[in-house]
């Protein structure tokens, strides 16, 4: 009986040590190419042998190492807007959960996107929920996560963002935003944005007030009226009294919310003291949508990818129309093509993020969204991604 275990053991170990095999040579030899069709068709799937959790970090790892394909083209200018008084050379970012230590920002700017958000970044090191947290659904090109603010903590990501300062951060490749989050045990939610703000405004092109992500026992309830007012007038007190850089405020919101929790959302963000600069749309999940086919579909978390696409550029529409306009907001959930980007950008978005989509497309999907949103952009004989924003905003 001992024998027969060891020997299954023996294999299990070799299987998982070839599927490691074949999905490191895959990203390193995709990393050289850089080709779409290569990456989506042979080099993601052999990826995808291996536990997801695992693959993000060694994808993070590569980025950190600079061995991810580089964007040698520049952007063309129909790409380029100003939201929130900074210049976005594309309006195509790489969404807060990728880099959440901060670890790889100019890696990512490397590929091409023209803005990145790190994060969450809680003020103590935490190590979130317990293993397995990520699924692949691969049927329905989504993933579901239960992280839990997983992060190393503010001095940590300080330090790293220091050591950054003085080399690649003088040329500006594009806007770096970072998202706060709040500890999972902590006595004061309002104290840990706070102290976010003091530490990483000096950092950042904006600041993310994460009160949206389902993993954090009580975190969404932050979004109430009151509790969101309370929150916001300390964050913007804080902001405004930093010596030197005093980032735009940003907010990101669930997509599971009420008629009137987003027209309260929508009061509070509009109206000083608690007055914002943006609006991140939005979060993940915890709906499940019958669509779904994938055998991970009951698990506990964020749903996440291409059956959040719908909702998240309805919660986009619904927003731009209370909000009247008045805040840039970036629109993320499902989006894998130009198109699915376009979407959002009529719909109320002035850029978008993209993140689940990488699982399955691989890095170049960067370039693609952004070529096909060029072409989406001249066929409709737009000068700007700024003329495309609510387009479609009054629709149903």
């Amino acid at each position: 009986m001992i024998t027969r275990t060891r020997n299954v053991w023996k294999k299990l170990r070799h299987g998982l040590l070839v599927a490691g095999g074949l999905a490191a040579t895959a990203v390193v030899y995709g990393s050289v190419t850089g080709h779409e069709r290569l990456y989506r068709s042979v080099l993601m799937p052999t990826v995808r042998l291996v536990d997801p959790e695992q693959a993000h970090l060694f994808a993070v790892k590569l980025a950190a190492w600079g061995m991810l394909p580089k964007d040698r083209s520049s952007s063309d200018k129909i790409l380029e807007s100003k939201v929130f008084g900074k210049v976005f050379p594309n309006p195509v970012g790489l969404a807060a959960g990728f880099d959440k230590h901060g670890e790889c920002i100019d890696g990512m700017f490397k590929i091409g996107f023209g803005f990145v958000e790190i994060g969450s970044i809680t003020p103590e090191p935490q190590a979130g929920n317990e293993k397995p947290r990520v699924f692949r659904l691969t049927e329905d090109g989504a993933i579901i996560n239960r992280y839990g603010f997983n992060s190393v903590g503010h001095d940590n990501v300080v330090g790293r963002l220091a050591n950054r300062r003085g080399t690649s951060q003088n040329s500006k490749p594009g806007v770096l935003g970072i998202n706060l989050g709040k500890n999972k045990t902590s006595s004061s939610a309002v104290q840990d944005y706070v102290k976010g703000v003091e530490k990483f405004g000096k950092f950042a092109d904006y600041l993310t007030i994460n009160v949206s992500s389902p993993n954090t026992p009580g975190l969404r309830s932050l979004q109430g009226k009151n509790e969101l007012s309370t929150l916001l007038k300390e964050v913007i007190v804080a902001r405004d009294n930093l010596r030197d850089n005093k980032p735009p405020i940003l907010v990101k919101i669930a997509a599971d919310l009420t008629q009137e929790a987003k027209e309260d959302i929508a009061d509070v963000i509009t109206t000083p003291p608690c007055k914002v600069d943006g609006l991140i749309v939005c979060n993940t999940t915890t709906s499940r949508p019958e669509s779904l086919q994938s055998k991970h579909k009951h698990e506990i978390g964020g749903l996440s990818g291409r059956p959040l696409k719908e909702l998240s550029t309805q919660t986009v529409r619904e927003m731009y129309r209370l909000t009247k306009g008045q805040l840039p907001i970036i629109g993320v959930g499902g989006i894998a093509s130009g198109r699915d980007a376009y979407d959002k950008i009529r719909a109320g978005a002035s850029v978008i993020q993209i993140y689940s989509a990488i699982a399955y497309e691989g890095f170049p999907i960067v370039k693609k969204i952004k070529r096909e949103l060029t072409e989406l952009l001249r066929n409709d004989n737009l000068r700007s991604v700024s003329d495309a924003v609510g387009l479609d905003a009054n629709e149903t």
